[in-house]
């Protein structure tokens, strides 16, 4: 089951079906035997530069973070994999940049939080290479023609 939370103010702009795609297409691509659970929060720069000071000590607003984690979900009846949290307008900041819509951003960076999820890095050069491959093929796959910068 992929869970998605929006903070209200962006309720309206989120069409979460096109979020559980993105999700789902890493989980087939990744080719996980059950259907894991995860959790998909969408929210605002101020919450991502909190948990990203907390948990990482950096004290700056980022785009996308993963909080893995590994354990049988009996509410879920399934593997809970972790959590997602996305910035928005840090979202929509680099869409326009980039030029294409938010919501192509908005995947962009599920797949690769959830990537993070299930254990994939960048922070070495072939761990880069491979998880770069990966991400690239999903989203061709969901007709996606654009790559993540590494910040």
């Amino acid at each position: 089951m992929i869970l998605i939370t929006v903070q209200d103010n962006f309720r309206e702009l989120i069409a979460d079906q096109i979020l559980k795609s993105a999700a789902e297409a890493v989980l087939l691509e990744c080719g996980l035997p059950d259907s894991p659970s995860l959790l998909i929060r969408i929210t605002d720069d101020e919450e991502l530069n909190t948990l990203n000071l907390k948990y990482r000590g950096i004290d700056k607003t980022t785009d996308v973070l993963s909080f893995p984690a590994d354990f049988e979900d009996p509410d879920l009846e399934s593997r809970y994999v972790g959590d997602v949290v996305i910035a928005f307008p840090r979202a929509e900041e680099q869409a326009q940049k980039r030029g294409h819509f938010v919501e192509a951003e908005l995947q962009l960076l599920v797949v690769h939080g959830t990537l993070h999820l299930l254990g994939y890095d960048h922070g070495e050069k072939t761990e880069k290479n491979e998880m770069w491959s990966i991400q690239s093929r999903i989203l061709e796959k969901l007709g996606l023609d654009i790559e993540i910068e590494d910040n």
